[in-house]
């Protein structure tokens, strides 16, 4: 069972944090806010077919790309308001976005390619082959490559965001989940089977470390803390395991919502959040004394298990919608039609 409660010491910890880091663009806070304080600030009815997975936040353009199966849904992320959507994918599961080069790109798991798109008029531009079931996707800046972790062939394909060409890949020897890169020269992945994050080098493709999450299982979402050197990934048992990047130990491991499949960090208020979609929860975990956390618990809806952060404006948004009972034979729960919904939450 969740508690929520916060100290005083997270806080004045979050505020030192902070205040060291207040050339970030999305440190706009003199202080941080109370953790308690997150709450619901909008809701976007979007409707549509299709379930959901990563969500992804364009904070320049203003935009929250949405994957829904066959399609990605373009969203305003000031009103919600739809912009476009990108249709002709087949099991999508995440977007990247390289401003760079002016580009997108679409894990497409249902024929082991990358789509890719304009990132102004949101068209199609076309398609790479890369590895088995691509879901995560990663734009990784220090390399200007594209990364997407592949769960069928078990392995991450790198593509030359400049010429849309596949450079190579990397054996990872289990399932692959969602990424970060520290922008300095490594990439980290969640190995979901392995209960391991693995570090690689993006330039030279080679595996740099593995890093052990016990007790924390079957972990899906990633965030990374640059200035702490910290990641923060959410396990399929209610635990968020807290690694230190520079020696690969576990920190922490402190207790988050049932059925997590994503984490962000925010490094204008330096909290962490993971997205809780059994429990119905956002968990805001904040830092304390002595490698410690604390996790304040914010009640979100039912299924809302994958999400996005906007560093500019602290907003966080999570994808849901109503459910039916699972039909006969079928896992997971029917998608009631046309409830499809994003909803905002700020501090």
């Amino acid at each position: 069972m969740n508690i929520s409660f916060f100290r005083i010491g997270s806080l004045l910890t979050g505020a030192v944090a902070l205040l060291s880091g207040m050339n970030h663009p999305g440190a706009s806070y003199a202080a941080p806010p109370a953790p308690g304080t997150y709450h619901e600030v909008a809701r976007y009815p979007l409707g549509g077919d299709g379930f959901w997975d990563y969500l992804t936040c364009d904070s320049a353009g203003k935009r929250v790309f949405i994957t829904r199966g066959s399609h990605v849904q373009v969203i305003n992320s000031e009103n919600g308001s739809l912009l476009g959507d990108i249709q002709g994918v087949k099991g999508c599961h995440g977007v990247a976005l390289a401003p760079e080069f002016k580009t997108g790109y679409i894990s497409s798991g249902g024929d082991d390619s990358v789509v890719t798109f304009d990132m102004k008029t949101l068209k199609v531009t076309g398609t790479i082959p890369v590895g088995k079931r691509p879901d995560a996707i990663l734009y990784e800046p220090f390399t200007k490559r594209i990364f997407t972790f592949n769960a069928g062939t078990q392995d991450t394909t790198a593509i030359d965001a400049a010429t849309g060409k596949v450079i190579g890949s990397i054996p990872l020897g289990g399932k692959p989940e969602f990424a970060q890169s520290d922008g300095k020269g490594k990439v980290f992945v969640n190995i979901e089977d392995k209960s391991e994050i693995i570090a690689f080098d993006p330039k030279t493709l080679t595996v740099l470390s593995h890093m052990p999450l016990a007790p924390g299982e079957e972990p899906t979402g990633l965030a990374l803390d640059g200035k702490n050197h910290r990641l923060f990934a959410s396990c399929g048992n209610k635990l968020a395991a807290v690694v230190d990047v520079n020696n690969g130990k576990l920190i922490a491991t402190p207790t988050i919502g049932e059925g997590s499949d994503a984490a962000a960090f925010d490094p204008g208020t330096g909290y962490a959040f993971t997205s809780n979609g059994q429990a119905g929860t956002l968990s805001v975990i904040t830092p304390n004394v002595h490698n410690t956390f604390d996790v304040t618990t914010i009640k979100t809806l039912k299924g809302a298990r994958t999400m996005t952060l906007d560093p500019a404006t602290h907003k966080i948004y999570l994808a849901t919608a109503n459910f039916m009972p699972p039909a006969a034979g079928e896992r997971r729960p029917g998608m009631v039609p046309g409830s499809f919904v994003i909803v905002v939450y700020a501090p």
